[in-house]
């Protein structure tokens, strides 16, 4: 009987002793992972991070917002356009490009411009000699002088005449070789004005020795095809000269867009050869007439954004803006895309350790339209009216999290 109250005790002992260990690991172990975790968050507080529901945050100071030019603001409404898309080429109206021949053949005795020297319409561009030149002057001298005499003798005839004192047949004949010859020195007169001669000096006798070739118009020399004692004819081309204040940008419209074109309609193009910054032009004439290889039609848009470097013949890329409508849109800057998912960062002012501080949460959205820098933003969920957001810095943002993410792993 003994012994069996003796082994009841003993295993009773041993049961409450188990119990008791157990309790005393169980308790070393919750303080062990309290001990873990307060560390971890220490440590995710530290490095401007922390995990609320599998999204991350990043901490910012005020000052360092300031610094990375992080702006913040509201989501935005702005008018983003549908686009047609049309190449082309920068060309300047007819009537702004001149091909300088000569009026007169002769031999370039000088040159006095240069290829993209800026010139003025009548401003000389070179001169040139020839005999025949003189030869001209000299009958036009002799002309006119024959002229003056003539003229005296048709008004003193005139006036015989009609004093019935005069023969009419006399008359008549001077009157005759008066407008013949009239009509011969305003021929020799006209082809000293096309050549740019005074003829008020030629009458005096003081005769030219070379033609001064004149700019027609305003604008800049573009070719320069001849040289100094080279022979030019009459139809010799010897200078293109192209005003580029007209330049303008003609595109290209495919059949398919022709009906969404219209004037007044804006422009972004960008030149192919130069690339940076797109430039903004304004159609103001839209062609009536396909081109049947491709088939397409010609639009022409003035340039609003002029640059220096803009010539005539440059490639263009261009996007006609032809309708408009307000969506929610952020600059490219504040949306960043992490494995194929468009975030945006949701923007919160706080205090930490009695200091002005941010919090940025990343939100992910769908994007929309993209124009000019901007990007339409299409919430998953709504936002409380005027929650701020992040204007830019999404990839430095998101970097920042990444960052906290891979320390805190650790």
């Amino acid at each position: 009987m003994r012994q069996m109250v003796f082994r009841s005790i003993k295993f009773l002992t041993a049961v409450f002793s188990l119990m008791w260990l157990g309790a005393c690991g169980t308790s070393n172990t919750t303080e062990a992972d309290a001990h873990d975790e307060s560390a971890h968050q220490e440590e995710a507080h530290e490095h401007g991070h922390e995990e609320e529901g599998g999204m991350g945050k990043v901490h910012l100071s005020a000052m360092k917002v300031r610094s990375l030019d992080i702006r913040i603001d509201t989501i935005p409404y702005r008018a983003l356009s549908d686009v047609v898309f049309a190449n082309g080429q920068l060309q300047v109206p007819p009537q702004y490009e001149a091909t300088v021949t000569a009026v007169l053949g002769g031999n370039i005795t000088s040159i006095k411009v240069m290829e993209g020297d800026r010139v003025r319409k009548g401003q000389i561009l070179a001169y040139l000699a020839h005999p025949d030149l003189v030869q001209l002057q000299s009958d036009y001298a002799k002309a006119f002088n024959q002229l003056q005499y003539l003229e005296k003798e048709y008004e003193r005839q005139k006036r015989l005449y009609e004093e019935e004192v005069g023969s009419g047949q006399r008359f008549q004949e001077v009157a005759a070789q008066y407008e013949a010859l009239r009509a011969e020195v305003k021929s020799y007169e006209a082809q000293l004005k096309q050549l740019g001669l005074n003829v008020s000096r030629i009458q005096k006798a003081d005769f030219y020795q070379q033609v001064p070739i004149v700019s027609p118009i305003n604008g800049y020399i573009e070719k320069v095809w001849v040289q100094i004692g080279q022979f030019v004819a009459p139809t010799t081309a010897m200078f293109a000269i192209v005003n580029t204040d007209k330049l303008h940008a003609d595109l290209m419209v495919f059949e398919k867009d022709v009906a969404l074109v219209k004037e007044g309609q804006m422009v972004s193009f960008r030149v192919e050869s130069a690339g940076g910054e797109p430039l903004r032009a304004r159609i103001f004439a839209v062609g009536k007439q396909f081109e049947q290889n491709p088939k397409a039609l010609h639009v022409h848009a003035e340039i609003l954004d002029k640059r220096d470097y803009l010539i005539p013949g440059m490639y263009i890329n261009g996007r006609i803006e032809v309708a408009q409508q307000a969506v929610r849109a952020l600059p490219e800057e504040a949306i960043v895309d992490e494995n194929g998912v468009p975030y945006i960062f949701v923007a919160e002012q706080t205090q930490e350790d009695g200091q002005e501080a941010w919090v940025f949460e990343p939100v992910e959205i769908r994007t929309g339209d993209r124009y000019d820098g901007w990007v339409e933003v299409k919430l998953l969920e709504p936002l409380s009216p005027g929650t701020l957001v992040a204007w830019s810095g999404a990839y430095y943002l998101v970097s920042e999290m990444q960052k906290g993410e891979l320390e805190h792993s650790h």
